[in-house]
């Protein structure tokens, strides 16, 4: 089948699920904020061009054909086409934060096509190929996330890709041994604890999330295998935030965490299409859209190889999209990334902030010490809330009705 037939298929339905794919036009009367960064296009005129370059510098990853054969049941899968749309929202979530701590938020894909391109930023590129010899490639992301039922070919919730990336950071460090532990800390492919924050299986049925100052600690201690005491952390919030649809009272506090300098954004979008949601501008979410069918690009050169613009153009996107906030999947995953422990504590008091400014409905909360035993990782596949229409019973009274909250435990 010819691809550029199918790629037009496919965004003719991807316009019917999520909306048109035009040029979404950008209010000047009122801020725009994007991954913590605050464009008020009043006050400069320069507001709009660096908006745009901010945009346009976001790593972009989208569906890919003709990669190494990765086998699903009884298919075999040369592209993700129609399935991995999460699974590369995810990888844009992580790539963004190894990007924030290579190069900096200030970092910009530079404009004029002579200049050569940073070796960190193509090195971050490289880590996400499509090949089963690359750290974060497709390939092993499924091969990692089998016991959350990540498979090829089928569509999987925020709370399992969380779990994936967490598994494969660890099967990582452990496949390296003994090189990796004699690695330097910013040397490794992912430089950073990554801190998976869910709910607690002891707590009130439903409840926020909370993130404990005390377990971060210890996954950076276990990250540095006891070298030192903070590292950079990833923190992962994956939240249900209704039943079939987003509980309004939450969209304040969705909308203000891209107000916070450590947000690397939103993994979401409508049920089963997942999109990369990276910024807001008054009921709006601005995102990354994984769906335009690309394909594979080879990075894998050695360093001393340069790599030119042009190569790395289909990492990128300055067509800018948005969708209303009211109509997202409540089914999605947060993340934040602290380069430090000043970093983190500045995340914990904008987070304690946010929390008690939410009228009662947080995201998530902040405490010191764990207070109760957290629910381990599952590995059977269950309750993983793989799109929000396959809420549990759970979320339901006796009587039928829906908590207050609309939380599911994850």
């Amino acid at each position: 089948m010819d691809g550029s037939w199918t790629a037009a298929v496919m965004r003719r339905i991807h316009e019917r699920v999520v909306g048109s794919s035009r040029a979404a036009p950008i209010s000047s009367s009122s801020d725009v904020w994007l991954l913590g960064v605050c464009y008020n296009f009043d006050e400069s005129e320069s507001s709009p061009l660096a908006f745009e370059q901010d945009f346009s510098s976001r790593i972009l990853m989208t569906y890919r054909r003709g990669f190494d054969l990765i086998e699903g049941g009884d298919s075999k899968f040369t592209s993700d086409v129609n399935w991995g749309c999460m699974i590369r929202s995810s990888q844009m979530l992580v790539a963004q934060a190894l990007l924030f701590h290579r190069l900096g938020r200030s970092w910009r894909r530079p404009v004029d096509k002579s200049c050569g391109l940073e070796q960190e930023y193509v090195k971050i590129l490289r880590l996400f190929g499509d090949s089963e010899a690359v750290v974060f490639s497709i390939h092993n992301l499924i091969e990692a996330g089998k016991g959350y039922n990540l498979a090829a070919g089928s569509w999987v919730g925020p709370y399992a890709m969380c779990r994936s990336w967490e598994t494969l950071v660890c099967k990582q460090r452990e496949a390296e041994g003994a090189a990796e532990a004699a690695r330097e800390l910013d040397d490794q492919p992912l430089p950073m604890a990554v801190y998976i924050v869910s709910g607690d299986e002891n707590g009130e049925r439903g409840g926020a999330p909370v993130v404990c100052i005390e377990d971060a600690s210890r996954h950076c201690l276990e990250f540095s295998r006891g070298r030192v005491d903070w590292t950079p952390i990833l923190l992962l919030v994956p939240l249900v935030l209704g039943l079939e649809e987003l509980n309004p009272r939450y969209i304040p506090s969705l909308r203000a965490t891209f107000t916070f300098p450590q947000s690397v954004g939103i993994m979401g979008g409508k049920p089963g299409v997942s999109t990369y949601i990276i910024g807001v501008q008054d009921e709006n979410a601005i995102y990354l859209d994984p769906h335009q069918v690309q394909p594979v690009i080879d990075l894998s050169r050695n360093d001393s190889e340069v790599v030119d613009s042009d190569a790395t153009a289909s990492y990128h996107c300055n067509v800018i999209r948005h969708i209303p906030l009211d109509t997202i999947d409540p089914s999605l995953a947060i993340g934040f990334y602290c380069r430090d422990k000043d970093d983190f504590d500045d995340f914990c008091l904008r987070a304690s902030k946010l929390a008690d400014e939410s009228n009662g409905a947080p995201l998530f909360t902040v405490t010191a010490e764990t207070q109760n035993v957290s629910r381990p990782p599952s590995q059977s596949g269950e309750g993983l809330g793989d799109n929000a229409g396959d809420q549990n019973n759970e979320d339901v009274d006796a009587d039928g009705s829906a908590h207050e909250e609309d939380w599911q435990l994850l």
